[in-house]
């Protein structure tokens, strides 16, 4: 059961957007990570470096691997939490206000 904000709703807005906006940048990084790290790993193949780097690397690779899922997840999490907040709060937000136009940007983006 969620606990009762004391923020004032639309600082409240700001924060769940923010938090949004910094897990859809941090979903996107370890994307982008994965792919770079991939086409290392296969540098270093192809060049015929040590094994003993090879594999280490492929364990980095695996590490950034795992986080792609995880970084997903919470950032479904918070969609649904600001999609909630905003169902909860529709009658006191500001529906012109930069934030709330921010949060519908971001729901329409990642939404699924």
């Amino acid at each position: 059961m969620p606990k009762p904000s004391s923020l004032d709703p639309e600082k409240e807005l700001m924060v769940k957007t923010k938090t949004l906006q910094r897990l859809v940048k941090e979903a996107s990084y370890y994307k982008k990570e994965v792919e770079e790290n991939q086409a290392k790993l296969d540098k270093m193949k192809a060049d015929g470096k040590d094994e003993y780097d090879i594999k280490k690397f492929a364990e980095v690779l695996d590490e950034s691997i795992m986080m792609v899922p995880d970084s997903e997840n919470r950032k479904m999490v918070a969609v649904q939490d600001l999609k909630g907040f905003l169902e909860r709060n529709q009658d006191v937000l500001n529906k012109d206000g930069e934030w709330m136009k921010t949060a519908e940007t971001l729901l329409t983006e990642h939404s699924v």
